[in-house]
């Protein structure tokens, strides 16, 4: 079952890493060539959150209904249609635009693989199988780092646009002859009732228990991965664009590295009886301790890298954690609940992600068009902040082993 679903639809969420991460490389080039504020470069990226965000909830409902094959199949073709817009632009406005059809494309990409493995494997064996899932699929970050800047003298961002879009249209292509779906359950319900259940989820306290606390993981990752890390390399440690790129590159080979090896702990714990919040609990208490580390904003080249090596790393464990929570709820609802987790994902990152932009642009832009290192280390207060008031959440609740 692994190559007949989980590597198609690994090949998707391949895409979705890609298109979070390559503004990270292209974004401070189109600040340059537009000239996009802080805001605005913030703003542009957190649009994808946006839309992505607006879109699980009718997402998990279409997973649990008709499967992961026909819909990422079709999601895959709407991604393609926001690289091809994004290529064609040449205003804030198309920018925008591309951003938004690009975060309804990529809208089921981890959903679809935990949806797929969660009907194939057995509880136990679908956070590794998913972690194996998300260490290939963040290699689409590894695209957009280190090899995305290498090209642009060459093909320029626009061509980098064009290759994603041809990715985007084979990974449909692939999804859509190889992928099984498990039969459905006899009996057809309407479209009302489905949307009975969601409601059910999203207002369920168990829920609204843990799913902020996991979700952070997710949020901080997707915010500094997708746009502010690169420019935060820049503004802080003064690193010129190859040793930028070459961060970022080190920065998803630890997510890969993460995704794997966290994912294979999660199931470890759970096979030997412990929580299944075990893992993303520990995560989240080196995260905080990690980000507290780049607030104070090192000087030394290799500390700053460790930093960002253990952000990456630990913020991987968002996956185990989107998986905890759906394991408390009937296995029939897990595309339901791993997008409404997404959803608090997706809002908290562009909220985050535009955060960041007006902070920044509370301080004067330097003259080589970057942003006061005083402004960062402010966003990583916020950040600090939100992570801890969540953990903090999740720690006032009971024992997380009962189902909702």
């Amino acid at each position: 079952m692994f190559f007949r679903v989980t590597l198609p639809l690994a090949a998707a969420n391949f895409i979705n890493q890609a298109s979070r991460t390559v503004m990270a490389i292209v974004g401070p080039v189109l600040a340059v060539e537009f000239a996009l504020s802080a805001s605005e470069l913030g703003f542009l990226a957190a649009c994808m959150f946006a839309a992505y965000g607006l879109a699980q909830l009718p997402v998990g409902i279409a997973l649990d209904t008709i499967g992961p094959r026909r819909l990422q199949a079709g999601l895959m073709l709407v991604a393609a249609a926001g690289f091809a817009v994004f290529a064609l632009s040449d205003s804030l406005a198309g920018f925008i635009t591309a951003r938004i059809l690009l975060g309804i494309g990529v809208a089921a990409g981890l959903m679809s693989i935990i949806k797929g493995n969660s009907q194939w494997f057995a509880p136990a064996q679908v956070a590794g199988v998913t972690g194996i899932a998300m260490a290939i699929s963040s290699l689409g970050s590894v695209l957009t780092t280190a090899p995305v800047e290498a090209v642009l003298p060459q093909i320029g961002w626009r061509g980098v646009f064009w290759l994603l879009c041809g990715l985007a249209v084979a990974a449909s292509l692939w999804i859509a002859l190889a992928v099984r779906d498990k039969p459905a359950p006899a009996g057809k319900r309407s479209l009302r009732s489905e949307a009975a259940v969601t409601g059910a989820v999203i207002v369920s306290p168990v829920f609204w228990r843990y799913a902020p606390a996991v979700a952070m993981l997710s949020v901080l990752n997707f915010t500094y991965l997708g746009l502010w890390a690169g420019p935060w390399l820049r503004d802080v440690s003064g690193f010129d664009g190859p040793a930028r790129a070459q961060t970022l590159l080190g920065y998803t080979l630890a997510v890969v590295v993460g995704s794997l090896l966290l994912g294979q702990a999660a199931s470890r714990a759970q096979a030997l009886g412990r929580s299944a919040f075990l893992v993303p609990i520990v995560c989240t208490v080196a995260l905080v301790a990690v980000q507290v580390g780049l607030l104070l904003r090192p000087s030394s080249p290799a500390l700053v890298t460790a930093l960002w090596l253990g952000f990456a790393f630990f913020g991987s464990s968002g996956a185990a954690g989107y998986i905890a929570v759906g394991q408390m709820f009937p296995p029939e609802q897990t595309g339901r609940v791993s997008t409404a987790v997404n959803a608090l994902v997706l809002g908290g990152a562009f909220l985050l992600q535009a955060a960041i932009g007006w902070i920044l642009d509370l301080w004067p832009r330097s003259a080589t068009g970057g942003w006061e290192p005083a402004g960062y280390s402010a966003a990583f207060a916020l950040s600090i902040a939100l992570h801890l008031a969540a953990a903090a959440h999740f720690a006032g609740w009971t024992r997380p082993n009962q189902r909702r």
